[in-house]
């Protein structure tokens, strides 16, 4: 299932992609006499979206889906797909290279850096990632994000899929610069407005198969700078959702940045995007604050 955040008549709204097209929430919702509610956090909160999700499995949903109208491609821009999650945590180094999967039990033994983002660093396709003044050197880095379904705690890796609403395309952004200060000061470099984008589409676990085969790519002007598959991450998915777990509760819309194969230096005019297997590209465009 693909559940995507779209403008359109100057309002944010949901919508649900199908094999025919895309159509609003909101008008499905109508159709099958339900109160389905609106936004993502609310639609995981309440097992909406898996009642969604089955009632379009049955043949009555397939056919009152069918005689719902269609988007036109031209009625609607793409927004993050959600605006205000509770928590927005980030791993960093956890791509491992071809020489460093040789060892990768050694690997394997280390915790994961972490760093927290604040809700006000979202932005969604199309929009601009801002280079504050006096910022000095900033990179962009392509992210496979997970966002969490349910609420989730000291959970085991086996037991985490249950817990993955599911992926997201994001662009994590930081000021290099700041960090190279001092190692401590991580978050307050990833934390400036415009420093995080997620894109339009969640998609679900079964849409996507085996999560390991899928490869991010970080692309800089149109063209890929760096490129891995999720199973040379040292902590992948289920593997991030488990060990986060352990030391906070994880709530339903939350998301979880998995760390990059690459980071690409940004200046003025650069368009940077991330490139996943099955996931619409999303793309920034990059400017100086005025």
């Amino acid at each position: 299932m693909r559940v995507l955040r779209i403008r359109m008549e100057e309002k944010e709204r949901s919508a649900i992609r199908l094999p025919q097209g895309l159509l609003t929430l909101e008008a499905l919702s109508r159709a099958a006499g339900r109160s389905w509610p609106e936004e993502l956090p609310a639609l995981l909160e309440t097992g909406a979206l898996a009642d969604i999700r089955a009632w379009l499995s049955t043949e009555e949903g397939a056919g009152i889906a069918a005689s719902v109208p269609l988007l036109a491609p031209e009625g609607y821009e793409a927004a993050p797909v959600i605006r205000r999650p509770r928590k927005i945590w980030g791993i960093g180094f956890n791509y491992l290279s071809e020489a460093q999967e040789r060892e990768r039990e050694q690997w394997e033994s280390e915790e994961p850096v972490g760093f927290m983002k604040p809700d006000t660093s979202l932005i969604g396709p199309g929009d601009s990632i801002v280079l504050p003044a006096g910022v000095g050197r900033v990179q962009a880095e392509a992210e496979l994000a997970i966002v969490i379904g349910a609420v989730c705690k000291d959970v085991k890796e086996a037991d985490a899929p249950r817990y993955a609403a599911g992926f997201v395309a994001a662009i994590d952004v930081t000021a290099a610069d700041v960090h190279a200060r001092h190692p401590r000061f991580l978050t307050r470099a990833k934390s400036y407005d415009t420093f995080c984008s997620l894109g339009a589409e969640l998609v679900t676990p079964d849409e996507l198969g085996d999560i390991d085969r899928l490869t991010v790519s970080t692309a800089l002007n149109g063209e890929v700078r760096h490129s891995r598959p999720v199973s040379s991450m040292i902590y992948r998915p289920w593997r991030a959702i488990a060990f986060h777990s352990r030391f906070m509760t994880l709530l339903p819309g939350d998301v979880i940045l998995t760390g990059t194969p690459g980071a690409v230096p940004i200046v003025d005019g650069d368009r940077v995007a991330c490139r996943i297997d099955g996931f619409a590209q999303l793309a920034n465009r990059v400017r100086e604050e005025v």
